[in-house]
């Protein structure tokens, strides 16, 4: 009987100790609903928060060695500015281009910022490619709306290669369900109209 307690009270005692430890690691993430980037005075730090909410990318239907337009719209919610950030492109889960960001970003929420990435296709494969853009920042409340995936593959054919009547060219777009913007076809003038 002896031993029976002095083996529950351990268990009790690790149990305890075992909460502890989440809720120190854990923290205000419990209660707020979000990531705090830790700035380095034990009292937390500042809500970072970016949402990819569109991507177009032009032509869709191209030819190797033409050069693919990617336009992006991303959403600040964050209240602090941080110091770095990259914005990727992504073919066919191959990084294809690159933009790094430094303190581009932050200082109060609710922001539109707008960026083109360009990939010359010189030397690709002819093929079918899947399209994603991505931003990364360290420390970001929703990493699950950081990147949008085009459903529409870019098809690129060999140099000199014809497309069928009225194949060539084209866009296709990828958007945030919760984000709708204001005015304009396709979104051209891509703003935030009450919400998301």
């Amino acid at each position: 009987m002896r031993r029976f307690m002095a083996l529950a009270v351990s268990g009790l005692c690790a149990l305890l100790l075992l909460m502890i430890f989440a809720a120190m690691l854990w923290g205000g993430e419990a209660r707020g609903g979000f990531r705090r980037i830790d700035m380095g005075d034990g009292g937390g730090g500042y809500y970072v928060n970016l949402i990819m909410r569109e991507v177009k990318v032009t032509p869709i239907r191209a030819h190797v060695g033409d050069v693919i337009r990617v336009d992006v719209v991303i959403e600040d919610q964050s209240d602090v500015r941080y110091d770095k950030g990259d914005l990727d492109l992504f073919a066919n889960g191959r990084r294809v281009a690159s933009k790094r960001y430094g303190y581009e970003f932050g200082t109060e929420g609710n922001r539109i910022y707008r960026d083109t990435l360009l990939w010359n296709t010189t030397g690709v494969k002819p093929g079918e490619y899947r399209i994603r853009a991505e931003f990364f920042v360290w420390g970001d409340a929703s990493e699950f709306d950081n990147f949008l995936d085009v459903k529409e593959p870019l098809i690129l054919l060999s140099p000199g290669e014809a497309f069928r009547p009225g194949e060539a060219g084209g866009a296709a777009i990828a958007r945030d369900p919760r984000y709708k913007p204001a005015g304009g076809p396709q979104g051209e003038s891509a703003r935030p109209s009450g919400g998301y």
